[in-house]
């Protein structure tokens, strides 16, 4: 394959102001046609679901489901049964059992399953993993706060059921930092704020720690106003490193040593391209484990109700 030619279907901001650039930037990728009820790009194909797509659309090999997670399995088994390479936007779904039968499909096909956690590709994180690796860890602090009216305005599939809420950025902070610690965490305690007229919270606290006790503290926000926060703050015994704008920076003691421009979905579509030359499958469902940890050990409040 010379040129992977994908489909985006769910044609909503994140796949507006991230995924179409990206692709255009990746050698190898190519954007072929869309599929969205509500949006198109007019020198593009256009078709309102992903069954007209696979049925009347031009010749694809892969597609970029970006659609909201509650309505992403159906959508992800069309894709897979017509041997479409498939990369899933995060949260790779509402559930995790629901997947376990989509990697089986993806096998059985011999397509990619790409589960994507773009905040792991931004430039920092490397560079954080590879300082971590040589310190002794003491601490560990995740800032996440951002307003949802600015980052997520009029998406109402957000505080339904399956949405996650304040845990869609906030499980990006949580694909961060599984990346960059040595050993595996798990969540010991949560609180979690649900606005009295919203299936799903508007903030958050975690507490985890890995199998050595290492105390790590997570705080999401959705109701930040002024600066936005995405850091991560991490004590070791040669410093303090921290890793702020999503990622994007790293400075141990006030020191910058890693900082580059964002990055993050071309990261993506390079490593799909990679996949679907080989037919090889990309899914850690850690990140997505931990949300769901935290709702069943959530202790949950009913906070002022949401209006957007």
């Amino acid at each position: 394959m010379t040129e992977l030619r994908i489909a985006i279907v769910g044609f909503g901001k994140i796949a507006r102001d991230q995924h179409v650039d990206a692709i255009a930037a990746v050698s190898g990728a190519t954007l072929t046609a869309v599929a969205s009820r509500n949006a198109s790009l007019p020198e593009l194909p256009h078709f309102a679901t992903i069954e007209e797509l696979l049925e009347q659309g031009p010749p694809i090999d892969a597609i970029s489901l970006c659609t909201p997670p509650q309505v992403r399995r159906t959508q992800a088994a069309a894709a897979l049964a017509a041997g479409k390479h498939l990369m899933l936007e995060k949260p790779p779904g509402a559930t995790l059992v629901e997947l376990d039968p989509l990697i089986a499909m993806a096998a059985e096909a011999k397509c990619t399953l790409f589960a994507t956690w773009h905040s792991r590709h931004a430039p920092a994180v490397e560079p954080a993993r590879q300082w971590l690796k040589a310190r002794r860890i003491k601490s560990v602090h995740i800032s996440w706060k951002e307003d949802v009216r600015v980052w997520h305005p009029g998406q109402r599939w957000i505080w339904e059921p399956g949405g996650l809420g304040v845990f869609d950025p906030g499980i990006n902070a949580l694909s961060v930092l599984t990346r960059i610690l040595p050993k595996p965490v798990f969540v010991t305690a949560a609180e979690l704020a649900f606005p009295a007229n919203c299936q799903a919270p508007i903030a958050a606290n975690l507490t985890l720690a890995d199998i050595s006790g290492l105390p790590v503290t997570a705080e999401f926000d959705f109701r930040q106003t002024g600066p936005q926060s995405w850091d991560i703050v991490v004590e070791t015994d040669q410093g303090r490193m921290t890793l702020s704008s999503g990622g994007a920076r790293m400075a141990v003691d006030g020191e910058v040593l890693a900082e580059a421009p964002d990055e993050e979905y071309r990261g993506l579509y390079r490593r799909f391209v990679e996949l679907a030359a080989s037919g090889a499958s990309d899914v850690d469902l850690i990140p997505l484990r931990l949300v769901a940890d935290a709702f069943m050990l959530g202790r949950r409040t009913i906070v002022e109700p949401f209006v957007d």
